[in-house]
C-alpha cells in the first residue's frame, strides 16, 4: 500500500546527508512539500532537484541547528513560503567518536549541540506552526545506541539517549494539541560515511543483525513515512528501532 501525505509541508534537518536525503526523498514521493535544512547548502542541490522531479516543491536553506534563533527564522520561512508545516524530522547529527578518557571536551560538545540541541532547537520552533496546523508530526531519528551504548561513543550515544527522552517528553507537552513526537533508531545505516568505518566495525555490526542485508537509508525513510502518514495517528512518544536485528 502507498501512503501519501497529501499535500502537506515537511521539515527536515540534516538533508543533505544520506539518511536525511532519503527521508526527503521518500516524504515527496507521499506528496509532501519538502524544507531541506543542512549546514551546507551545497549539499542540498541534488535533494532539491530529486524532490522537484516528484512533483513536490523544495525549499533549501542553510542553517546550523545548534541555532535556536536560525530555528525560528526557518520555520518562519517555511510557513510563509509553502503556506505552513505539518512535519518535523530532525535527522542532523555528526560523530566524533573516541574512547572517553581520550575525548576532548570540544568533540563532546559538539556532538551533544548537533544532534541534542539541534534536536531541541527545531522541535521549540516547529511546536507552534504545529499547532496551528491543527496538529501534526515530529520524528525524531536516535540510535540503537541511544538504547545500549557503545565503546568509543559516550558522547553520540549520551545525545540520543537524551533524543529519546526529549522525544517522550515532548510526546506528553504536545499531545493535547493533536502532534504526535516518536524517535526512529536505526542500527549501522549504510551511508557513504560509514562505508569509510574500518572493515572490524563493518563485521562487527553484520554478526549482531539477525537479517541478511545491510539496512539502507531507504529502511530508515519508509519508517518515517508511516509515522508521518495518518496510519500512525495513535502513535506517540515510541522509539522504532530499523536496525535488521542488531539490537535482539
Amino acid at each position: 500500500m502507498e501512503l501519501s501525505l497529501g499535500g502537506r509541508v515537511a521539515l527536515v534537518t540534516g538533508a543533505g546527508g544520506g539518511i536525511g536525503g532519503a527521508i526527503a526523498r521518500r516524504l515527496a514521493a507521499a506528496d509532501a512539500d519538502v524544507v531541506l535544512v543542512d549546514r551546507y547548502s551545497s549539499s542540498l542541490a541534488e535533494v532539491a532537484a530529486d524532490v522537484t522531479q516528484a512533483g513536490r516543491r523544495a525549499l533549501a536553506v542553510e542553517a546550523d541547528v545548534r541555532d535556536l534563533q536560525r530555528a525560528r527564522e526557518v520555520v518562519a520561512e517555511a510557513v510563509a513560503t509553502l503556506g505552513g508545516l505539518h512535519s518535523l524530522v530532525c535527522a542532523a547529527g555528526v560523530v566524533r567518536d573516541r574512547v572517553s578518557w581520550k575525548m576532548a571536551e570540544a568533540e563532546w560538545d559538539e556532538v551533544l549541540d548537533v544532534n541534542l540541541k539541534g534536536c531541541f532547537a527545531y522541535a521549540r520552533a516547529a511546536l507552534p506552526a504545529l499547532r496551528e496546523a491543527g496538529g501534526g508530526r515530529i520524528v525524531n531519528i536516535a540510535s540503537i545506541n541511544g538504547l545500549r551504548g557503545k565503546f568509543g561513543q559516550a558522547n553520540y550515544a549520551a545525545s540520543k539517549a537524551g533524543m529519546i527522552g526529549l522525544t517522550k517528553s515532548l510526546a506528553r507537552e504536545a499531545g493535547a494539541f493533536g502532534v504526535t513526537v516518536n524517535a526512529v533508531a536505526p542500527g549501522l545505516v549504510r551511508t557513504e560515511l560509514t562505508r569509510t568505518l574500518p572493515a572490524e566495525v563493518l563485521r562487527a555490526a553484520a554478526a549482531e543483525a539477525v537479517l541478511a542485508r545491510p539496512t539502507e537509508p531507504e529502511d530508515v525513510a519508509n519508517a518515517v513515512l508511516f509515522l508521518c502518514s495518518d496510519l500512525a495517528s495513535q502513535v506517540t512518544g515510541e522509539v522504532i528501532r530499523v536496525d535488521g536485528g542488531q539490537y535482539i
